[in-house]
């Protein structure tokens, strides 16, 4: 199929994204991404040309433009970059627009902006020569120039985002929103990157931790940008999609375990205060807060179920990599295995609801005694609400199977 060249501001034929050859020649790809970057996109090209030359790489610079209109398409074209127009808005859909059009083996990323110094590039290229998969530049080390970097990103939002990520996948990175990595092109683009904003950066990191990539840092020096312009980040918006992100793509931090602390905090509290009401020192419980710990089991128990649901899901989609733990797991719990555990929790809930029943028709229907009456009765439908939940989940993933299978 015939793609037409698409037409730049000033009227020049702009270079379109195309299938690559596995075996272009090149090495190297350094990827731009470029929305009205025009006081600094001939600064950044040609310390990357440079560096090329230095380097002795065979190489190529590529502007991902989502969509300029101050002329940056004609500045990149005249120094020789190659252009390539992506559609979709977004610092993630230009990024990956780029790197899917780069012909190189490796690519280098980085901001358009004269923030990072791409005449530097040999210490990247060293590490992806040696093997490394993603190779991060990380700032920290490098050095923070004065006016290069707000406080509140400096000292709180990047420490934050890179403290969630250490801790919920485990990834070796110091400095998660480094713009300057350098990468294997085809391990990347395996992992089926999907974010369009800012949070593709943390995507990157947290697919290649997920899936073994093998990962290190260079110091990286951060300068004031040179633009007289607003920068396109926000600060409060981008710092939530990143957080949003990391937390969506862990169900075991999001759901599984604060699931399993409630329902083990519900389930100690219950075991409790079933026999009577408690007292420590003059404060006294009883079935108001054995309702309430009923009510954090079923919420938590919801919660574990979610994380189940929503791992398997995610990896039928190829969201996330195959858990060879979880599959262990769902060879022995299918739907039989739901419905009679479901089954065996309604008939325990049904067999306490009928004792209530009962105690209550002995009484010839009038008022019981709360404390007594209640301690049962709130197990008991609390056994109901989670065989009803355990035989609907049961089903819902039974059907999510039959996708994956």
């Amino acid at each position: 199929m015939i793609i037409p060249t698409p037409i730049g501001p000033s009227g020049r034929r702009l270079e379109i994204l195309r299938p690559v050859a596995e075996d272009s020649g090149l090495e190297l790809s350094i990827v731009m991404p470029c929305l009205n970057e025009a006081e600094t996109l001939a600064t950044c090209i040609t310390k990357a040309q440079q560096s090329l030359d230095e380097l002795g790489i065979q190489g190529e610079v590529v502007i991902a433009d989502n969509g300029s209109t101050d002329g940056s398409q004609d500045i990149a074209l005249e120094l020789g970059a190659r252009v390539v127009p992506v559609k979709d808005k977004g610092y993630g859909s230009a990024l990956l627009g780029g790197i899917v059009a780069a012909e190189g083996r490796f690519v280098i990323m980085g901001d358009a902006d004269d923030s990072y110094d791409f005449s530097d590039l040999g210490p990247f290229v060293e590490k992806l020569r040696q093997g490394y998969q993603l190779v991060m530049g990380n700032r920290f080390k490098g050095g923070i120039k004065p006016g290069a970097m707000p406080n509140l990103h400096r000292y709180l939002g990047t420490p934050v985002l890179t403290a969630v990520e250490r801790l919920f996948y485990r990834s070796p990175v110091g400095d998660v929103n480094c713009g300057l990595r350098g990468f294997d092109r085809k391990a990347i683009l395996g992992m089926d990157l999907r974010s369009m904003g800012m949070e593709f950066a943390s995507e990157m990191i947290v697919k290649a931790s997920l899936h073994k990539l093998s990962i290190t840092e260079i110091p990286t020096t951060l300068s004031p940008d040179g633009r007289t312009r607003a920068p396109h980040l926000s600060s409060w918006r981008d710092g939530w999609r990143h957080l949003r992100f990391l937390l969506m793509y862990s169900p075991n931090w999001l759901f599984l375990y604060p699931g399993l602390l409630l329902m083990l905090l519900g389930l100690a509290t219950s075991l409790w205060l079933y026999p009577s009401a408690r007292f420590v020192g003059d404060v006294g419980f009883d079935v108001q807060t054995l309702l309430a710990a009923s009510a954090a089991i079923v919420v938590g128990y919801q919660s574990v179920v979610f994380s189940a649901l929503t791992k398997f899901f995610a990896i039928s989609e190829g969201l996330l990599p195959e858990d060879k733990r979880l599959s262990r797991v769902f060879r022995h719990v299918n739907l039989e295995a739901g419905l009679i555990v479901g089954l065996f929790l309604l008939a325990a809930g049904l067999g306490g609801a009928l004792y209530s029943f009962f105690q209550w028709k002995a009484q010839s229907f009038g008022p019981l005694n709360a404390s007594e009456s209640l301690r049962l009765l709130i197990p008991s439908l609390t056994a109901l609400t989670l065989g009803f939940q355990t035989v609907f989940s049961s089903f819902f993933l039974s059907v999510l199977g039959l996708r994956r299978r």
